[in-house]
Order: C-alpha cells, then sequence, then structure tokens
C-alpha cells in the first residue's frame, strides 16, 4: 500500500472557513453523518468498480496540520483559538464502506462517515478527491478487461496522466483487471508487475533498425520485445524482428514479443503473426499500442486480430471520455436528527438518516438488478420503491438481501487490515461475474435498478412536506 501523510490544508478552503464558525459557535463537535455517493454511471456503462478506500483509510489515520499548515494559516487571518484547535487536530471519526473492488452503482452511499461536523466536513475533499479518481479508472480499466478475455492488459499511462495521479492511476487499473505497468515508481510502490518495451527514438539512434534489434537482444534477451514500426512494418520490422529472433534462439534464448504502435492494427497483426509462425516462432507475442480503449480493443477483436498483449495508455488514466466520476458527500445526519439537502427534483434531493444497503441477490445468488437503500436496521425489507417514481416497487420479500456498509474505521482507527491490490483486484473479478451480461454490455446497458425502503422513502417525503409552505 502507499504509504503517505497527508496535510490538513491538503482541502478546500470552504472547509476551513465553515469549520472555523461552527469552532467559534461551538457547534464543531456537533455529532454528525456524512454519505458519498455518485449519481452518473461513466462511459455509458452500466457499473462502477469503488477503489480507493485503502488509501482513504491510511491518509486519515495521519491526517493533522503540520507546522508549515499551521503557520500558512496564521497568515490566512483564521481566528487564534481556532488555529490552536487545528495544532492539535486528528481524525477520530467512524467510517461505514463497501468492500473496495465492489461493483456499486447510482445513489447508494458508499462510504458513510460519522464524527464530529469539523472532522467529517475536513475529510470530505480528500474523500472525493481519492475515491472518485480510482473509482473511474477502476472502472474504465474492468471495461477493458471484460472485452480483453484472458488477453494480456498494460498500462501504460503514465505521460499522459494528470501529473501525479498516475501513480493512483495505476493502482487503480490493477484493481479493475490490468496485468502490468510501464510505471516503475508505481510497480515499486504497489507490488505490480512492470512491463515495458522500447521507444522509437532508440532505435532511430542506430545506424540501423536491425542493429538496434540486435543490441537490445544482447543486453536485455529477458522479456525482449522489439518496437516494429519505426520504418515499415512489414518490410522491415518483422523481418529484422525475425533475423534477431533466430539469433537469439542460437544462443537459447527467445524473443517475447514484436509491439506494432501505429497504421490499421488489424491488417498488420494478422500479416505479422503469419510472418512469424512462417518462420517457426509461434511463442513470440504480438503487442498493440496507439491511443486504444475498450472500443477499439472489442473492434480488433472482433476482426479477428491476433494480439496477445494490450497496451493502453492516455484512454485509461485519464478516465476517458469522463473526466471525473461524480461523486459527492452529503450530510445525512446531525445531532440526532436526520437531515437532506431539498431539491426541486426528487433526483438532486439527499436521503435523509442512517442508511444500509441491502443488495438483492437471485436464488443463484447472483445480483438480482436492483440495490435497496433502507434505513440503518432493516435488515430485510419485503418491498422496494423506486426513488423518483413512488408509484413503481417491487415484491422482493422471498430474495436474499446481503448488506453492504461495513464498518471499517472506528475512532479514527481502521478495523480491518488494508486489502492488497491483488486481493481488490480478484474480488472485482469474483462480483463481475455475478452481474448479468445484460448490465456490462457496452450499447445501451440494463440500467441497474436502486430502490429505496418504505420506511426510507416516507421519512424523506415527511421531511420534504414539512419545508413546504403552509
Amino acid at each position: 500500500m502507499l504509504s503517505f501523510s497527508i496535510s490538513g490544508s491538503y482541502t478546500d478552503l470552504y472547509q476551513l472557513t465553515m469549520g472555523e464558525v461552527n469552532f467559534l459557535e461551538k457547534r464543531h463537535q456537533m455529532p454528525v453523518a456524512f454519505d458519498y455517493f455518485f449519481r452518473k454511471v461513466p462511459s455509458k456503462g452500466g457499473y462502477v468498480v469503488f477503489a480507493g478506500l485503502s488509501d482513504l483509510l491510511e491518509a486519515l489515520q495521519t491526517l493533522h496540520f503540520t507546522k508549515d499548515d499551521i503557520t500558512y494559516l496564521r497568515s490566512q487571518n483564521f481566528n487564534a483559538s481556532f488555529i490552536e484547535y487545528l495544532e492539535n487536530f486528528r481524525f477520530t471519526g467512524t467510517i461505514y464502506s463497501v468492500k473496495e473492488g465492489e461493483i456499486v452503482f447510482p445513489y447508494c452511499p458508499i462510504i458513510r462517515v460519522e464524527g464530529n461536523w469539523f472532522e467529517a466536513q475536513l475529510a470530505e475533499t480528500l474523500l472525493l478527491n481519492l475515491l472518485n479518481f480510482e473509482s473511474l479508472i477502476a472502472t474504465k480499466a474492468s471495461r477493458m478487461r471484460y472485452v480483453a478475455g484472458n488477453r494480456i492488459l498494460s498500462e501504460l499511462g503514465l505521460r499522459r496522466a494528470q501529473g501525479l495521479g498516475g501513480l493512483l492511476a495505476s493502482k487503480a487499473a490493477a484493481i479493475g483487471g490490468f496485468d502490468s505497468t510501464s510505471n516503475v515508481y508505481a510497480a515499486q510502490v504497489f507490488n505490480l508487475t512492470a512491463t515495458g518495451t522500447m521507444a522509437h527514438a532508440f532505435v532511430t539512434g542506430y545506424d540501423s533498425e536491425l542493429e538496434a534489434f540486435r543490441a537490445f537482444a544482447r543486453s536485455r534477451p529477458a522479456g525482449c520485445i522489439f518496437l516494429a514500426d519505426t520504418y515499415n512494418t512489414l518490410q522491415s520490422g518483422i523481418p529484422n524482428a525475425i533475423i534477431v529472433a533466430k539469433e537469439m534462439e542460437q544462443r537459447g534464448q527467445k524473443l517475447s514479443g514484436v509491439r506494432l504502435d501505429s497504421g490499421d492494427l488489424a491488417y498488420l497483426s494478422r500479416k505479422s503473426r503469419a510472418m512469424l509462425d512462417q518462420a517457426g516462432l509461434q511463442y513470440v507475442k504480438i503487442v498493440a499500442s496507439n491511443q486504444l480503449d475498450e472500443y477499439v480493443i472489442k473492434s480488433l477483436l472482433e476482426q479477428g486480430a491476433p494480439i496477445d498483449v494490450f497496451g493502453v495508455g492516455t484512454s485509461l488514466v485519464t478516465g476517458a471520455p469522463d473526466a471525473a466520476l461524480d461523486g459527492v458527500f452529503k450530510l445525512s445526519m446531525a445531532e440526532g436528527k436526520p437531515r437532506m439537502k431539498i431539491s426541486e427534483t426528487l433526483q438532486k434531493a439527499t436521503l435523509p438518516g442512517i442508511k444500509q444497503v441491502n443488495r438483492v441477490l437471485d436464488e443463484q445468488g447472483h445480483f438480482f438488478g436492483a440495490d435497496a437503500i433502507v434505513l440503518d436496521g432493516e435488515m430485510q425489507v419485503p418491498m422496494i420503491y423506486h426513488p423518483f417514481e413512488p408509484g413503481k416497487s417491487l415484491p422482493v420479500a422471498d430474495l436474499r438481501q446481503e448488506p453492504l456498509l461495513k464498518k471499517v474505521m472506528e475512532y479514527g482507527k481502521q478495523l480491518i487490515p488494508s486489502s492488497s491490490i491483488a486481493e481488490s483486484a480478484a474480488y472485482c473479478k469474483e462480483r463481475l461475474a455475478l452481474l448479468p451480461a445484460e448490465y456490462k454490455r457496452f450499447e445501451n446497458p440494463h440500467v441497474y435498478k436502486t430502490s429505496i425502503s418504505k420506511n426510507l422513502m416516507e421519512l424523506r417525503d415527511q421531511m420534504i412536506n414539512a419545508q413546504k409552505p403552509q
């Protein structure tokens, strides 16, 4: 896991200005609860892979204001007694969360933070920063894994990532199902498999392509992959790769692969495969890169492209075409009273009270196609209701309901060991296998139903009606 200490000033200014007001009004210790959820699935998909929990818990355990933070905040005209409070601040809240790698859906609380008002609000920006990004990338990665089947997927996106976000992108990609990364630091920190080939500059830096391949094979015979498209893939790159591969065989070595980074990848991969096979190099893998995403991978495989490894960069680490997951953090309880944001449309209103999420499972244990948001303590509800169209309901009394939110932190201390990336990736794969195919398809996936219990619906409606002018 990533060991790091987060500064208390890693937040938005309004978290501190609101905190100062509540401190001076002696309301900063008021017990509250906040829910983290999102409203829209990215990439027009049918689900989201939840990632980032381990980093969040580790960050919250060390969250504090450094001496430099305090010096800076003093220069920003914060109240002296509030500054003194910040000097001794530590996060002491309680967190309930779904498991990292879980498959989640819109409007369902994924995390609940309970604590005093200041610490819960201070956690908001950090939480959204980590979870929205990592979940976005893990989701994108899982879509590529779904279409790629058992073929190798390698993340190559550091140079196109948003700054240091490239580190967490590598981790999230692995949770979503990627096998390796070109990011050496991420591989070191997260115990991932590092992978790489060569650049065009390496090839053009030699007087001939053949000389470049020979030099690379002499020094790096293990895992040796030649970039075949620097000059002409079929007339130069593949023929030269075959020559050096045969020379390697004479030394008891094997060429691992050839990489295609431009042109018609379906056509070039078929021709390259035929040339390699004809030379008796059936074991040499074909690696494809160059602006790949799940749709390009799907198209290549539908065309019968004999590609063994897909290297994906920009579209993966940026979460294209969506720049962000729209996760939000909303107050649901304060001073023991349910709270909610009321809007002119139910879709924008929040759900009040302390809640649980029950996943409804069918007779085979597969996801039934509906999650039920219920009030805490409602273990098995007989009927679930559409959150925005109250006339719609669905009986689920005879179906098993699995609570998803578990306590993972109490009094600021992590209660569970952080899942390794391999464990989170395996759990993601396991849960995706329980999600019916119609929710995983790329074009017009089924919409997974998010429902609410009768008790929650009545509480919400009572609070809305209480705010209406009499």
